[in-house]
């Protein structure tokens, strides 16, 4: 007797089947794939949007030209999601040569590699969205205690874009921490109970 994919052996030990954890295997990667690609693109067009960002202002007949080396936020910024986008470049041609393939084993080695790679590349990635977050505020609304004025009066096309930036990295971000939670799926799968099917999707 079969429910939901799941077979009673005569000492009502539940069984699955191969071909179920097949379909999860192939959905699994799939997903991976998808969600790596966009944290790719997303850092990628992170850090272009805020190291190509710049902008001229006149003042008192002297001209000032603000750019994002001028806030190391933004710099530190620039650099983490030139790595994420590096990253994620990398993991996308693994999982499409496992999609193509079909029968790619991620073995334990390779399973707590990645997972230390996302969790490392979410919390650093998760740093840099906090600096340069915290950066845009005091840019956007000041901070009269220390006498900062409010740059982005001044300069709001370069906050504009720079806010653009610090968006896509956010969602960039998002998406690795769901990441994160796949490579978690893939390499704790594999040290479940039933060693015969532990990576029977060929994943």
């Amino acid at each position: 007797m079969s429910y939901l994919g799941v077979g009673v052996s005569p000492g009502n030990v539940p069984v699955y089947h191969d071909t179920d954890l097949k379909d999860v295997g192939r959905k699994v990667r799939l997903a991976e794939l998808i969600l790596r690609s966009i944290v790719c693109v997303l850092a990628l067009v992170s850090a272009l949007l805020v190291a190509t960002n710049s902008q001229v202002q006149e003042i008192f007949t002297i001209q000032k030209k603000a750019k994002f080396t001028d806030m190391k936020a933004l710099v530190f910024s620039v650099v983490v999601n030139s790595m994420a986008a590096t990253y994620s470049l990398v993991q996308v041609l693994r999982c499409g040569l496992s999609v193509v393939r079909g029968s790619v084993v991620l073995s334990k080695p390779l399973a707590w590699l990645n997972f230390s790679g996302d969790q490392l590349m979410a919390y650093v990635m998760l740093a840099a969205l906090g600096a340069a977050l915290q950066s845009a505020i005091i840019a956007k609304f000041a901070e009269p205690e220390l006498q900062w004025m409010k740059v982005c009066d001044m300069y709001g096309k370069f906050c504009n874009r720079s806010g653009e930036g610090i968006a896509c990295s956010a969602v960039a971000w998002l998406m690795m921490v769901i990441v994160t939670g796949i490579s978690s799926f893939s390499l704790f799968r594999l040290y479940g109970g039933n060693k015969g099917t532990k990576i029977g999707a060929g994943y």
